[in-house]
């Protein structure tokens, strides 16, 4: 049996390679993981609503200062004619002035890029938005808005065949 001390340098070696030390990751790219919750929407999130405490499938960016809340799910790539890809963007500060929302999105295949990036702008801010991607897969959304930045993945699958 070997020793600890034997034992722990490897152990730190393996926790920093999958980005388990607190050093780890900094400069890594963390795998595409769009998590959608179904939970009541943030305090700040729930203007115009009218429960009490609404329950909306939304994804929380990563720094929380944005919330995708998602009124189509599954979002589809390509979009359907049925129905839109529709996301409201709820941002945590309030505008004190309209600042379009720039939105650079990267399809992900892991921790891969796959593909070019592509932008759309959400006029006027966050807000109501149609935001339809060009294939389907995990998607990296990069949200800038009034001196304002965050992250977030989403998913978008392929539309079920017309039966």
């Amino acid at each position: 049996m070997k020793s600890m001390k034997t034992c722990l340098p490897v152990f730190v070696a393996v926790l920093l390679l999958v980005g388990g030390g607190s050093g780890a990751g900094a400069g890594a790219v963390r795998p595409c993981q769009a998590i959608v919750a179904r939970g009541v929407l943030p305090v700040w999130a729930r203007a115009g609503f009218s429960e009490a405490r609404p329950r909306v499938p939304h994804v929380l960016g990563r720094s929380g200062g944005i919330v995708a809340i998602l009124f189509a799910e599954p979002l589809y790539a390509p979009p359907t004619p049925k129905r839109n890809n529709k996301i409201l963007w709820v941002a945590r500060t309030p505008l004190a002035a309209p600042a379009d929302l720039r939105i650079s999105a990267q399809r992900m295949k892991g921790r891969l890029r796959a593909g070019k990036p592509v932008s759309r702008v959400v006029r006027g801010g966050p807000g109501p938005s149609i935001i339809d991607l060009p294939a389907p897969g995990c998607w990296r959304f990069t949200l800038r808005w009034a001196r304002h930045t965050d992250t977030l993945d989403l998913v978008y699958r392929t539309p079920p065949r017309p039966a």
